[in-house]
């Protein structure tokens, strides 16, 4: 059966970091995949200006096109600014989207991460998915983003995987989508490098017996 799957994220290109390789499966299995996007990724940075938002945008509109993500959604908050927010402003227009999508399954970040938009995001899909009657969403997932996850301070929640998603024909087009957002990438030793990812993935594959994947906290599953 087709189901609808909405990846939620702080940044555009976390959708790709945390669950890449997931989307891809997804979409290859016949599902609908979408992505929302709290903020606008850039403000926060010293001399932002318009092109490098557009730049952005085009880099997700690429990957967007790489993945098979039918829909993506801009929120436009401030970017690591959403702790100065009431978290209602971020609940309310992240519920509007659900309303409107109907998913079944959501991915979004760890509870734990350094960075507070992750942390947030984390927490407005919570509050907007809180199980009643007519919510739509059984399943609740948390995806790791490198340079973020396994940076969070000690006394942080740990990023403790319970479910890996084989993504061993799709680690190409993970790989791929992350090229479209070269701009963010480091060289190597850094955590968010090309070859750190890749060989993350092959490491959670090979704990699980598989070539590659990604893993996953849960959150919540309904059957």
């Amino acid at each position: 059966m087709r189901k609808t799957v909405l990846v939620v994220a702080a940044h555009a290109d976390d959708e790709v970091l945390g669950c890449g390789g997931t989307i891809a499966r997804h979409v290859a299995e016949g599902d609908i995949a979408h992505a929302v996007f709290l903020t606008d990724g850039v403000s926060s940075r010293q001399g932002s200006n318009t092109h490098e938002l557009e730049r952005r945008l085009a880099a997700t509109e690429q990957a967007r096109q790489v993945l098979g993500i039918a829909t993506t959604i801009f929120l436009g908050l401030q970017d690591n600014r959403l702790d100065g927010l009431p978290l209602i402003d971020v609940i309310q227009p992240l519920e509007e989207v659900i309303r409107q999508l109907n998913p079944q399954i959501i991915y979004t970040h760890h509870s734990g991460d350094l960075n507070i938009d992750h942390r947030i995001a984390h927490q407005a899909v919570m509050t907007a998915c809180r199980p009643t009657p007519e919510c739509s969403v059984k399943e609740i997932y948390a995806y790791e983003v490198m340079s973020s996850t396994e940076w969070s301070s000690a006394n942080s929640l740990p990023f403790l995987p319970t479910m890996f998603i084989d993504i061993s024909d799709y680690l190409h087009m993970k790989v791929k989508a992350l090229e479209a957002y070269a701009l963010e990438m480091r060289p190597a030793p850094h955590s968010r490098s090309m070859e750190h990812l890749t060989a993350l993935a092959h490491h959670r594959g090979y704990s699980v017996g598989v070539d590659a994947a990604e893993a996953f906290m849960v959150m919540k599953t309904l059957r």
